[in-house]
């Protein structure tokens, strides 16, 4: 229990890249927690945005990995996960008139909250107490049998789970299901990813299709497995489809990488790709 949490990685992590808070409103009720890694040089960074029960560290895997690579993970390309997928839609639709956000990569993701059936109950979130709030986020947690390497990943998001206030996770459950969706025309061109998992998630099937439907050229990245969490168990994939969306903007004012280390970074693309063509022969 809790490998993840005393792995060497997750240390090294914490004790190198250190936590930022900015405070984002008048009376410092709302504030922002980030890590940001990476080369201060780079204008325009790749952003990760955690889903409902996630907290800034859980992509700890991508911003080592990145950053050793050369990116500035922290905006121009966002990384959302589920809910963090379903606000970086809303970010870039917000902002199209004046852009600030140059692609989207969509992880298990949705368009339109209506897929869990709880619009109704959006408002009443901020009325529960932390440990039903809690107990509605674990409902969408695997509960069947599931490889070693991915209950490390739901105990990891639990434990992050664990460290969410009540306020936090109302304003998450609200965002997640008060009614809202995505207006695909206004972010039509904008470069997308979508990367799913064909194992058990939050999301149906109805929901993975609708976003292929909105996005009918964006880029599909599938994982045979990896659940809800599949940046914590299946890092080395996510990892390598998160550096082959990203090298169309090599060379490029939108570079998210330092240019010194673009050789080397191809280099190890083109060896990841080899090896994903080897194991699914």
């Amino acid at each position: 229990m809790g490998e993840i949490k005393v792995s060497p990685d997750y240390n090294w992590f914490r004790s190198t890249v250190p936590l930022k808070k900015i405070i984002v409103d008048d009376d410092d009720s709302k504030i922002w927690s980030l890590y940001d890694a990476g080369p201060r040089s780079i204008r325009c960074p790749l952003i990760f945005l955690p889903p409902v029960s996630g907290t800034a560290d859980v992509f700890f895997r991508q911003i080592l990995a990145l950053t050793g690579w050369g990116y500035r993970v922290i905006a121009v390309h966002l990384f959302g996960a589920s809910l963090g997928g379903f606000l970086a839609q809303k970010f870039a639709e917000y902002t199209h008139k004046s852009p600030r956000v140059h692609s989207l990569i969509l992880c298990n993701s949705f368009s339109d909250t209506s897929i869990f059936n709880q619009t109704w109950t959006a408002n009443s979130f901020w009325l529960m107490p932390a440990f039903m709030l809690k107990k509605i986020v674990l409902g969408n947690f695997s509960s069947g049998p599931v490889d070693p390497v991915m209950a490390d990943a739901i105990d990891f998001m639990v434990d992050r789970l664990e460290s969410l206030g009540q306020s936090e996770l109302a304003s998450r459950l609200t965002l997640n299901c008060q009614n809202s969706y995505v207006e695909p025309h206004k972010i039509r061109d904008i470069p997308v990813t979508i990367m799913d998992v064909f194992d058990q998630s939050a999301l149906s099937t109805e929901a993975k299709e609708e976003m292929y439907k909105l996005y009918p050229n964006a880029r599909r990245a599938h994982l045979k497995t990896g659940g809800n969490f599949p940046y914590l168990c299946r890092s080395a994939e996510v990892n390598l489809y998160v550096q082959i969306h990203l090298l169309q903007f090599h060379g490029t004012k939108y570079a998210a990488i330092d240019p010194s280390m673009v050789s080397a970074e191809e280099l190890e693309v083109q060896k990841g790709n080899l090896s994903v063509g080897q194991e699914e022969q």
